[in-house]
């Protein structure tokens, strides 16, 4: 397992289909590429986490995941911006299953977190982005507890600080604004 604190180094893991983790705005995430189901698929396995769930997706900057979404309401447009709160947008027909899960939704973070942004600008991608812990068990706040739980089970760790956050980001719907997940 490779671990680094150069965002750069996570490339070739993430165009070959690992799983890796990565500081966000309050934990350690567990990310890989979204296009990849069979990543997808390992990631969600490691996790002990059912496709039926869906993830979340982080991205530098907006049009990255458009792609995802059905066109955006003027009022869903201030979503658009970096935030440390994650949105659910009505996906796009084409969204892939492994995403949504059983929804029609996607839920979406433009992160304000530097070293997600900069991976993100890195790969040209969003990433998935679920925490870093096995099923039942805390989410990991540091590179060290990310190896204590998922060591040889992931290809790399990005080594790098949290967020000021306390806890994992707050979901809020983006037609409704209510909060699915505080």
């Amino acid at each position: 397992m490779l671990t680094t604190k150069q965002p750069h180094e996570i490339k070739e893991i993430f165009l070959n289909g690992g799983v890796f983790a990565y500081p966000t705005e309050a934990i350690y995430g567990l990310g890989c590429n979204p296009n990849n189901q069979k990543a997808v698929q390992h990631l969600l396995s490691i996790k002990k986490r059912p496709v039926e769930k869906g993830l979340i997706l982080v991205a530098s900057n907006f049009s990255q995941v458009e792609k995802y979404l059905k066109p955006l309401s003027a009022a869903q447009q201030e979503f658009t911006q970096p935030s440390a709160t994650t949105y659910i947008f009505p996906a796009h027909p084409s969204a892939p299953k492994w995403l949504t899960g059983d929804f029609d939704s996607l839920a979406i973070r433009i992160s304000k977190h530097p070293l997600v942004r900069e991976l993100c600008t890195i790969l040209d991608s969003p990433l998935i982005s679920t925490s870093a812990n096995l099923s039942g068990l805390e989410p990991a706040k540091s590179a060290k507890e990310v190896a204590e739980q998922l060591g040889s089970n992931i290809d790399a760790i990005l080594e790098g600080n949290t967020g000021d956050s306390q806890k994992p980001s707050v979901i809020r719907d983006s037609i409704t604004r209510q909060i699915i997940r505080s």
